[in-house]
């Protein structure tokens, strides 16, 4: 039996089961439509395409757009990962509610052109961008897409999106465009369905540092050490956060020397942090949103040994804590590896992708128990595939753009 067979008949096990209360007994099957909707809203995603084949009666819950109304009701869902490898001419996603691998319908549109790469996510939805500079945003789970008109090309920094929890499942996608220190951003807005006019954010004029230009030395996709602009995985070019600090909006990208870059797009203005490790420093860096804040990770070599640590930025002090670091018996495997990282933040969690011409890992960090887990290896009839980076969204069948 496999495993959706399995789902399948522990759904119709759990039909019968009873209810007593006092001298009376309730079935399942006794409750009204939409309080069995209710209750069936809060099974896991994956368990929602199993419905149809239990009965009738549950197929037209499937079937039915109340159910997916009280699917927007549950507050969060357990994050899926949508994994990103060389070529994207396959949809695969890591479910961190069953901690499986499995395999998504690929979006007619990705079939079309694979230039498209995923770029940004939030909520239920993952926006892609091709190489014409095209958007389009998409359901990953029911397969449905919305293009964004088209906006001028220009140089892009970060790339960010929001989406707002609910029936309307409404977002909007910021970009942070220009050459340093000239940067402005702009934002699609989906309920006017319209790019807003540039912004100019200007510099901070109380950030002391100064916009550096000079090449740093990082570790490449092909474990060549590359002393040149940073190159990442083509999806991640645009790695960027967006946190709201005090009712302000502030997106942190990595800029092309490796320092973080903070836009604070409430107030129009930008500052650059310092430096975390010394321009000749050997290192993979990326940021992430962890719990509501900018984290970021880095990966360095030191004294014959490899060290992943975590890193929060202290406003006031202007300087970088240490938040946590990998266990060194974990880490020394990367040592001497070339090794770049991918990272992601989902919820309280990090999910890393480590990826060299040696070796290829997934790590997911839990911030609440400060654990490191190791992910089992992605095979797909029989063959294990490499990815490069990730997205997390939430899945969720009534997210529609």
């Amino acid at each position: 039996m496999d495993s959706h067979d399995q789902c399948a008949s522990r759904l119709s096990r759990k039909r019968k089961f009873e209810y007593q209360e006092g001298h009376g007994t309730l079935h399942l099957d006794d409750l009204n439509q939409d309080l069995l909707e209710k209750v069936l809203s809060w099974l896991p995603t994956s368990a929602f395409f199993r419905l149809t084949s239990v009965c009738k009666r549950w197929k037209s819950v499937a079937d039915s757009p109340s159910f997916k109304l009280a699917c927007s009701d549950i507050p969060s869902r357990e994050p899926w990962f949508f994994m990103v490898g060389s070529c994207l001419n396959k949809s695969v996603v890591f479910d961190s509610a069953e901690s499986k691998w499995k395999p998504l319908n690929h979006p007619s549109f990705l079939q079309k052109d694979l230039s498209f790469l995923p770029v940004a996510s939030s909520g239920g939805f993952i926006c892609f961008r091709n190489a014409s500079g095209n958007f389009v945003v998409s359901n990953p789970v029911t397969g449905s897409f919305r293009e964004l008109p088209h906006t001028e090309n220009q140089t892009i920094h970060a790339i960010v999106m929001q989406s707002t929890p609910g029936p309307y499942n409404s977002f909007k996608l910021v970009l942070v465009c220009g050459e340093l220190p000239r940067l402005s951003f702009k934002t699609f807005n989906s309920v006017l369905d319209r790019w807003d006019d540039d912004n100019l954010l200007s510099k901070n004029h109380e950030d002391p540092g100064e916009i550096e230009e000079d090449a740093v030395y990082f570790l490449s996709k092909a474990g060549n050490l590359v002393v040149t602009n940073m190159l990442r995985s083509p999806s991640k070019q645009y790695s960027s956060v967006m946190t709201i600090k005090n009712g302000h909006e502030i997106v942190y990208f990595l800029s092309s020397s490796g320092t973080v870059v903070a836009c604070d797009l409430t107030s129009r203005c930008f500052s650059e942090y310092p430096r975390l490790l010394p321009m000749w420093y050997e290192y993979s860096i990326d940021i992430v949103e962890c719990r509501g804040e900018m984290i970021v990770v880095v990966l360095s070599e030191f004294f014959e040994s490899a060290s992943l640590r975590m890193w929060r930025y202290n406003e006031v002090n202007r300087s970088w804590q240490q938040i946590t670091a990998m266990p060194p018996a974990m880490a020394h495997e990367f040592y001497g590896k070339k090794v770049d990282i991918n990272c992601l933040g989902a919820g309280d969690r990090v999910l890393i992708c480590l990826n060299s011409s040696d070796l290829f890992k997934y790590i997911l960090y839990d911030s609440v128990g400060n654990e490191w887990i190791e992910l089992p290896t992605c095979d797909m009839k029989g063959e294990p595939m490499e990815f490069m980076s990730a997205f997390s969204f939430e899945p969720r069948i009534e997210a529609s753009v």
